[in-house]
């Protein structure tokens, strides 16, 4: 049974206070999607060293917070390799304020761009549909929103994570490399 995403937020967020990494939970997910679908290679741990150097400034992470980063790692590889698992955003769940939820969007796609730009550096020369589609996402992270807590800012906030979440994938089905699930070197290990 998956871990529901206010607990997974909860966890991060507590490893990354008490390591003094002032990253939110969501821009961590954000950009260790990023880095996955922009094609990072895999082996020994290689992408861990630009997801430290984006979350914080090159310095080795304290060994709790890198498992639980290594953990994330492997489900959402888990879950964008195999459609069955059903890949996700790490997003607050739906008690959480709409205006809260919509601002975390916002920052999850920014560092999702983020990590994409430095792995992919070639974007203009992906396909149209991915460029259009990282056009869009460009957008939605600059955007700031004003919502109200109705059910037509609710309906508009789901098809906006959905166009997300579908555009990570289509990103990841150009650019995402055959991934093995067990990254196990431990010469690679931070602390």
């Amino acid at each position: 049974m998956a871990i529901p995403p206010s607990l997974c937020i909860e966890k991060l967020k507590q490893a990354l206070d008490y390591a003094e990494v002032g990253q939110h939970p969501v821009e961590v997910h954000g950009a260790l999607v990023g880095l996955i679908c922009g094609g990072v290679k895999q082996e020994n741990f290689a992408w861990l060293t630009p997801l430290v150097e984006l979350m914080n400034d090159g310095q080795p992470l304290e060994a709790n917070l890198q498992k639980l980063i290594s953990e994330l790692y492997q489900d959402t590889v888990t879950r964008l390799v195999d459609f069955e698992f059903g890949f996700t955003l790490l997003l607050p769940e739906e008690e959480v304020p709409l205006s809260e939820r919509v601002e975390a969007l916002a920052l999850w796609t920014q560092s999702f761009l983020t990590g994409i730009a430095i792995i992919q550096p070639q974007l203009a020369k992906a396909s149209s549909d991915v460029r259009e589609v990282i056009k869009d996402l460009a957008d939605i992270a600059q955007v700031e929103f004003d919502v109200g807590d109705d059910e037509e800012s609710e309906v508009a906030y789901v098809e906006l994570q959905e166009f997300v979440r579908m555009s990570a994938i289509l990103c990841y089905s150009e650019f995402g490399l055959d991934m093995p699930l067990h990254d196990t070197d431990e010469h690679s290990n931070f602390h």
